[in-house]
């Protein structure tokens, strides 16, 4: 179940991006945003509700706040207490208007929070359009560290002790990057693309079984880290049996379903002796010959049937 976006987890995470302040209604913030965009209420405020909409952050800046200075004190008041009187989630004025008593008090009263910005109106809509579709994008997590080897962005599952962690840190000998160790969170971004990256907490850091936690920047250099990758291909490690299935030239492809996306996966059966890291980054390059429209099983079952149409006088 998703959880619901507050004005207080904007205000506490985004705060400094967009430069806001609250300077009225704490109590409210608690409030949902229901809709990742916001509004400008001049329509609204001059008594045109057929099509106002309160799911949003309400934006306000020198056109409303010049039409609302233009009317009488009285009516002043009522457009502010109609206006207040919706569930709207937050009130933001932009570049750095102050709002009069009568507003704040409105705004007290009916536990609406209310910002001040400095940034001009445009701007901040538009940081904000986007913070907001960044935290209403769709989310999940997966079990598995994610390596980006190549611009590849790759996640490597497997069951525990099976040596996801050895085949990452073998990667970054390589010089490629962590993205997520163990754990690797996964949104999709405007593009609709799955992107994944790291636990903040243990963002840098790796744990290594008999070696403990490593701090991976630090070890390999910055450039052995990225905080999200776009995810290509999901590596599945499978500890080697007797009498498995394997395929052998690579013409059955397979997939794994990430929040309803289709993403390339490579079982690799583990055993002893076997170079994971090596099998890993080869796979990688694999699948990016397979996205620019090679593959290699084709062209050599093409080459095999050619041959037999020759052998048998075709």
């Amino acid at each position: 179940m998703a959880v619901p976006i507050t004005v207080e987890r904007l205000h506490l995470d985004h705060s400094s991006t967009l430069h806001m302040h609250l300077i009225a209604g704490a109590r409210g913030l608690k409030r949902v945003i229901r809709e990742p965009t916001v509004n400008r209420p001049g329509l609204a405020l001059a008594g045109f509700k057929k099509y106002f909409a309160p799911k949003r952050l309400q934006v306000i800046g020198n056109v409303e706040t010049a039409y609302l200075r233009s009317l009488p004190p009285e009516t002043r008041r009522q457009r502010y207490v109609e206006l207040l009187s919706y569930r709207i989630p937050c009130v933001v004025f932009c570049r750095g208007i102050e709002p009069d008593k009568e507003f704040l008090r409105a705004a007290e009263g009916a536990g609406v929070p209310v910002f001040r910005t400095e940034l001009i109106t445009m701007k901040f809509i538009n940081l904000a359009t986007l913070t907001l579709e960044h935290m209403f994008a769709p989310r999940g997590q997966v079990h598995g560290s994610m390596v980006d080897v190549q611009g590849v962005g790759v996640i490597i599952q497997g069951e525990s002790g099976i040596g996801k962690s050895e085949a990452a840190l073998g990667l970054l000998e390589r010089g490629y990057s962590l993205v997520s160790d163990d754990v690797t969170l996964l949104r999709i971004d405007d593009n609709s693309e799955l992107v994944g990256s790291g636990k903040e907490l243990g963002r840098n850091f790796m744990e290594v079984r008999g070696i403990g936690l490593i701090n991976v920047a630090a070890m390999f250099g910055i450039a052995s880290i990225r905080r999200e990758k776009r995810v290509d291909m999901v590596v599945i490690l499978k500890k080697w049996e007797d009498g498995m299935e394997i395929d052998r030239l690579g013409l059955d492809e397979e997939f794994s379903e990430l929040l309803g996306i289709q993403v390339p996966q490579v079982t690799l059966p583990v055993r002893p002796g076997r170079d994971l890291a090596r099998l890993i980054e080869v796979a990688s390059l694999q699948t990016k010959l397979r996205s620019s429209g090679y593959n290699a099983a084709s062209e050599f079952t093409s080459r095999l049937a050619a041959q037999m149409n020759v052998g048998k006088g075709l």
